[in-house]
């Protein structure tokens, strides 16, 4: 048995494969290694802490039983991310629900600068009373059109902002083609902008 160290610097991929092999060791690792970004993403997509303590179990669950079909060399993150979404899709399902996206938490800018306005309406710490109030009221207006947001344009919204994954990732998460993929982000964003410039949110 190896040490924890030594586990610790292997690759994704590489505890994976050991995992594969019989290591049930790297398992453990590899769940540690996900456990505060994964469930960070789900807590985002579905709203709701309860149910994505249970789809981040679920998710690698999946993971122990589909093991076998991982193809060796695989980057394994997004394939993470898209039994992931799948889960939290089919826990959706099984409630009823849409997801509720929380804006709370910094966006991660990749280099879009379409979100600027929006970075700096949801970073508003350190503002006087009033400031913080209207930064409030206008956050949720923000929030509320994001939650009207079709679930195809959410999906690309947290998959690119929140999780900070290249559009090829978000890709081959949501199966649909890298054009597809930037078509729904430009569009989600161009909505959000719509939101942001719109005088109700300029009024103070």
């Amino acid at each position: 048995m190896q040490s924890d160290d030594a586990l610790n610097r292997c690759s994704d991929e590489e505890l994976l494969d050991r995992f594969r092999q019989g290591q049930a060791e790297t398992f453990g690792v590899l769940v540690r290694r996900y456990e505060r970004e994964l469930y960070g993403y789900l807590r985002r997509y579905l709203g709701d802490g309860t149910l994505a303590e249970d789809v981040f179990q679920n998710t690698f669950l999946q993971v122990y039983v589909k093991s076998g079909q991982y193809e060796s060399g695989r980057p394994v993150r997004p394939w993470l991310y898209t039994i992931a979404t799948h889960q939290a899709i089919d826990a959706m399902r099984r409630n009823g629900r849409h997801q509720a996206v929380s804006l709370d938490e910094t966006w991660n800018e990749s280099g879009e600068g379409e979100v600027a306005g929006l970075l700096e309406l949801l970073q508003s710490r350190g503002a006087s009373p009033v400031e913080a109030a209207t930064a409030k009221e206008r956050q949720e207006q923000v929030r509320a059109s994001v939650e009207k947001l079709p679930d195809f344009l959410k999906q690309v919204l947290l998959l690119a902002y929140y999780q900070g994954l290249k559009y090829r990732e978000i890709a081959d998460i949501l199966e649909i083609p890298v054009g597809t993929v930037k078509s729904r982000l430009h569009a989600a964003l161009v909505k959000l902008q719509e939101v942001w410039a719109s005088p109700s949110l300029n009024e103070v």
